[in-house]
């Protein structure tokens, strides 16, 4: 299943790689003796940036194909193109990167989702939802969202479409009290999984990080140990914004995994690995369209193949 847009309807967008081709290694005979010069290497840096891994990655990338080069290990544009995706591999290798969900020993098992406004939470809900009950899971959803208008009906329609329970306050009500009632709705109903999601809000907001910061406390007052996932769901599109997102609100709430979503609609997916490098946490799922099935546990060997091919 392809990660990455690959437009039709206009010129199609050149790869990551073919892009490296072009410019980067024009000079055959500069790998002929001995791998890539100074200035491929300038030109790689500045291509690895504008796709959005950030400093520290294509830092690393950079000084790992250069290492290549110079043992000769890369003597051609297929030694170039392994060199890179080996490296990509191993970056989101590095650290916490086990992309599977963690159970809790004895149910339920809380997962709690956040993000900005627009990230995608909402979808991601449901599609996650429908995979866990294809897995043969009860699942409960919890509408925290109580602000914004119609969030609550949008996850009703998941909800009901993905075959789980749903629990819901008033409107403009206190989304921690949501949690806490879905949490004892969940253990009274033998539920396998309890999702509650949260209002979107801008990372900058002291207030809204704040009361996203009363949510986690009510559920571990419920349930110790719970959440058990807090997965920060985040839009592919945006770029190093997704990495200042991604430090405000694991600054608030301990971030157990990433959910990067919209990666059909990029071609620039640098940023999984710059997120995973700022954060030390393992990117577990990516969202590739609007289908319940679009959505795909992350697979780091995959990634790498298609993020250059894209």
């Amino acid at each position: 299943m392809a990660w990455f847009r690959r437009s039709e309807s206009i010129a199609p967008q050149r790869s990551l790689w073919q892009r490296f081709k072009d410019v980067a290694l024009t000079d055959v005979g500069v790998l002929a003796r001995g791998g890539v010069d100074a200035g491929s290497l300038e030109h790689l840096e500045r291509m690895l940036l504008e796709a959005d891994f950030g400093v520290p990655v294509t830092t690393r990338l950079v000084a790992e194909v250069q290492r290549r080069a110079a043992s000769g290990e890369v003597r051609s544009r297929e030694d170039f193109e392994r060199a890179l995706r080996e490296g990509v591999e191993a970056a989101l290798r590095s650290g916490h990167h086990d992309p599977a969900l963690v159970f809790a020993e004895s149910k339920p098992t809380v997962i709690l989702v956040l993000g900005v406004n627009g990230a995608g939470k909402t979808t991601f809900i449901g599609k996650l939802s429908s995979r866990l009950r294809d897995q043969g899971k009860s699942v409960l959803i919890a509408a925290g969202d109580t602000f914004r208008a119609g969030a609550i009906d949008q996850l009703k329609v998941w909800a009901d479409r993905s075959g789980a329970d749903f629990v819901a306050g008033a409107a403009g009500g206190d989304p921690a009290a949501v949690a806490f009632s879905a949490i004892d709705a969940g253990v009274t109903r033998g539920a396998d999984v309890v999702i509650v999601d949260t209002a979107g809000r801008l990372h900058t907001s002291d207030g809204l990080m704040e009361e996203l910061r009363k949510v986690a406390r009510v559920i571990a007052k419920r349930l110790p140990n719970a959440p058990h996932e807090a997965l920060l769901v985040l839009d592919g599109t945006i770029g190093q914004n997704a990495v200042a997102q991604a430090r405000s609100f694991s600054a608030s709430v301990p971030i157990t995994g990433i959910v990067v979503t919209k990666l059909d609609g990029t071609a620039r997916g640098g940023v999984v690995l710059a997120v995973h490098e700022a954060l030390d946490v393992p990117v577990k799922f990516v969202g590739i369209g609007e289908q319940a099935a679009d959505l795909v546990p992350f697979d780091a060997a995959q990634f790498a193949r298609e993020l250059l091919d894209a």
